[in-house]
């Protein structure tokens, strides 16, 4: 079953986040036993010509490439789909139009408006008719819920038929509401306590990013019920490793 059927069913599934842009961190990566990888455009310094690299690497290990964009950008949204991306992650969808959008600008006419290329993802041109068929019922578009606005609009974006889930990004939302990385503030847990609300009476898959590399954390918000989870990121995995493993050495433990 392929990642756009689990979303449709609300079956759980568990990726992580390339910032780095190292083809060989990716691979080792997409070996790890992730259900999707998604590349960040948005806080990293990849730029688009090695997204593409990362796009195959990920691909060819079996695992869906996902990409989020730096913004809400039609032209950005259709090259990266155009590398190969199996979706988009759309970072501050705030209200239906903007849901509209990036649904418009991924699909094809009469879905969307999204123009004709012959890249990466149509085979170079051999395979357009493969893609044409593929691209408009199977590639996916996850909006991203951080912002007081976005709490406030959620039933409506999440109506749009082509949004196929959505990430909560708690730094953002509590950005927005004056009180940053405050995650116990009152504003901030009422704002969650909507999002859960919405999400249980929705069809789309609700997402979180849980950023620490502690497998506890994933844990909890399975059983608070998120079904499309982003597990930290490449760098923390890294860090966080050398950091624990070079502590106990230093502490003879």
């Amino acid at each position: 079953m392929g990642l756009k059927d689990k979303l449709r069913k609300k079956i759980l599934t568990i990726g992580s986040w390339i910032t780095t842009g190292d083809c060989a961190v990716t691979e080792i990566m997409a070996k790890a036993g992730f259900d999707w990888l998604t590349v960040d455009m948005e806080h990293s310094a990849i730029d688009i010509s090695r997204v593409q690299d990362l796009i195959r690497i990920i691909s060819l290990s079996g695992i869906s490439p996902l990409v989020r964009v730096g913004s809400n950008d039609s032209n950005l949204i259709k090259r990266i789909m155009d590398c190969g991306a199996h979706g988009i992650i759309v970072p501050m969808v705030n209200t239906r139009e903007d849901a509209l959008m990036a649904v418009s600008a991924v699909k094809y006419p009469p879905v969307g408006a999204r123009g004709v290329g012959l890249a990466r993802a149509q085979g170079y041109g051999l395979e357009f008719d493969r893609y044409r068929n593929w691209v408009n019922k199977e590639s996916i578009v996850i909006v991203q819920i951080e912002h007081k606005e976005a709490v406030d609009n959620l039933e409506e974006i999440l109506s749009v038929d082509g949004v196929d889930g959505f990430f909560v990004g708690p730094f953002d939302l509590s950005a927005s509401m004056g009180v940053p990385g405050e995650f116990s503030h009152p504003k901030v847990i009422s704002a969650m306590r909507r999002i859960a609300g919405v999400a249980k009476k929705n069809p789309v898959s609700p997402g979180i990013h849980v950023i620490p590399p502690e497998h506890a954390e994933v844990l909890k918000k399975i059983k608070e019920g998120y079904k499309f989870i982003a597990f930290s990121l490449d760098t923390l995995f890294l860090g966080a490793k050398c950091l624990n493993e070079m502590r106990r050495i230093k502490n003879g433990k």
